[in-house]
């Protein structure tokens, strides 16, 4: 840790790895990433990024759309997993061993003993560039790019993937009448698939509701209450968008023969800004959209063809890119302002008591304020949490106090569920509430001279319970 606990404590615990990874459903995790897209003149220094996303966000993954070398370092020794793209004009190239073998010793060996690369794309959504060398390369390249890395003993922990657009479906509504393209489905996909399965790896999709509502439909692409969509087929009835969308790819695998690969949904999002004539656009709608989204995909509730499950989840983006070709709305897909200030809240900042404020319309904390949360209805738990203003020394001796009282500091300790990541700020947010709990949730209790303010949302993650 980034102090040491003192010798007579005897356990401890906090934080997160960053995310929500909470439900296993058959080795399946339900994370919650972000893309990382850099087509702005703008953006913080990518040390900062690591930095932000470690300290201040739950947020655990981060695809690339290549492999920014500054990029990799930075995020060397955080434990965050980061995907890494081939671009598409390099696919013709991949096939063969020679040059994936140098791709991989430029691109990925210089990095991995620090950084925590887990997976390599082969181009994006490449069957909609209708480019026949790309499209005709892409199964091969993926095999070729996996006999490197077996030769490199690198397959285990690096898996090799390409993200598809919704376009590969000729079909989609309703959802149990999903299926491929005719001349893909056989031609690229079966075997697509068939090296997914044989490598251990996701089968990945960008489902977009942004791009398939209407006014009329917004609700239910929302994830707001609405009547429903009923598949008459399966007599199943469809709550929201993205579920039917991801329905429709899963039917259209199991008429290949492919039921048991994970799904993992590479991008998807929704804008804040966009056009004045587009219905369904502004802060609230993309924070009902990606506050929903992590809810749903990380209950474990699954869809309905595919329940009792859990997504890992890419949304796009983190950062807004006023360099982006288009309407408004393409340069306004971000979480984050380039300062690193929410565009909108949707509960993805952590370990200080105004990032854990649930989600609303008002007005959205600035990072560095840190005002504690309204005060719950009588008898709702809270959890005392520090706030984002306290200096590092100080939260240093919360620490020190709280686990020098005896109280089980344990899980803060290397090894424990909650030691990553490994720095103060996340150590304090386990003390402190461990000490607030003990003492019997008394507001006193959570004061720690100024530097502690409580929260009504539990910051509990997988095995961390606080």
């Amino acid at each position: 840790m980034a102090n040491s606990l003192p010798n007579f404590a005897s356990s401890g615990c906090c934080v997160l790895l960053l995310l929500v990874s909470i439900f296993i459903q058959g080795g399946v995790q339900g994370s919650i990433g972000v893309n990382y897209g850099t087509v702005a003149n703008d953006l913080p220094p990518p040390t900062h990024v690591a930095h932000f996303l470690l300290e201040s966000t739950i947020i655990n993954r981060v695809r690339l759309f290549d492999a920014n070398p500054d990029i990799l370092q930075a995020f060397a020794h955080t434990g965050i997993a980061v995907t890494i793209t081939v671009p598409n004009d390099q696919i013709p190239h991949l096939t063969k061993l020679s040059f994936a073998q140098q791709w991989l010793k430029s691109n990925v060996q210089p990095y991995v003993q620090a950084t925590n690369i887990v997976r390599i794309l082969i181009g994006n959504e490449v069957l909609s560039t209708t480019n026949k060398l790309f499209i005709a390369g892409l199964v091969p390249a993926m095999q070729t790019l996996h006999a490197a890395l077996v030769d490199a003993s690198l397959d285990r922990k690096i898996k090799v993937s390409t993200p598809h657009s919704l376009g590969i479906l000729s079909s989609s509504s309703p959802p149990s009448s999903g299926k491929f393209r005719q001349g893909y489905d056989v031609h690229v996909l079966k075997p697509l698939l068939s090296f997914l399965k044989a490598t251990n790896s996701p089968f990945m999709v960008n489902p977009y509701p942004y791009f398939g509502f209407s006014a009329d439909t917004l609700d239910y692409a929302l994830f707001r209450p609405n009547s429903g969509v009923f598949d008459d087929k399966t007599k199943l009835l469809y709550t929201n968008m993205l579920d039917a969308q991801l329905d429709a790819v899963f039917s259209a695998m199991k008429l290949l023969g492919f039921v048991d690969l994970e799904i993992v949904i590479a991008e998807t999002g929704w804008p804040s800004e966009c056009d004045p004539a587009q219905v369904g656009v502004d802060p609230q709608s993309a924070a009902d959209y990606n506050g929903n989204l992590i809810r749903h995909v990380t209950s474990g509730n699954g869809t309905p063809l595919m329940p009792n499950r859990t997504f890992e989840t890419y949304i796009f983006a983190l950062f807004n890119e006023n360099l982006k070709p288009g309407p408004t709305c393409e340069r306004n897909f971000g979480l984050f302002r380039p300062d690193m200030t929410p565009v909108y809240n949707v509960g993805i900042l952590r370990h200080t008591a105004s990032s854990s404020t649930p989600l609303n319309p008002g007005p959205v904390p600035v990072p560095g304020l840190a005002p504690e949360s309204p005060s719950p209805p009588h008898g709702e738990k809270l959890w005392c949490l520090p706030k984002r203003r306290a200096d590092a020394e100080a939260l240093q001796r919360n620490i020190d106090y709280v686990c020098g009282l005896g109280l089980n500091c344990g899980p803060i300790k290397q090894g424990g569920p909650c030691f990553m990541p490994n720095t103060v700020r996340a150590h304090a947010a386990y003390a402190m509430n461990r000490y607030f709990q003990a003492m019997g949730r008394n507001g006193y209790d959570c004061e720690f001279e100024g530097t502690g303010a409580t929260t009504a949302v539990d910051p509990s993650y997988g095995k961390c319970k606080y």
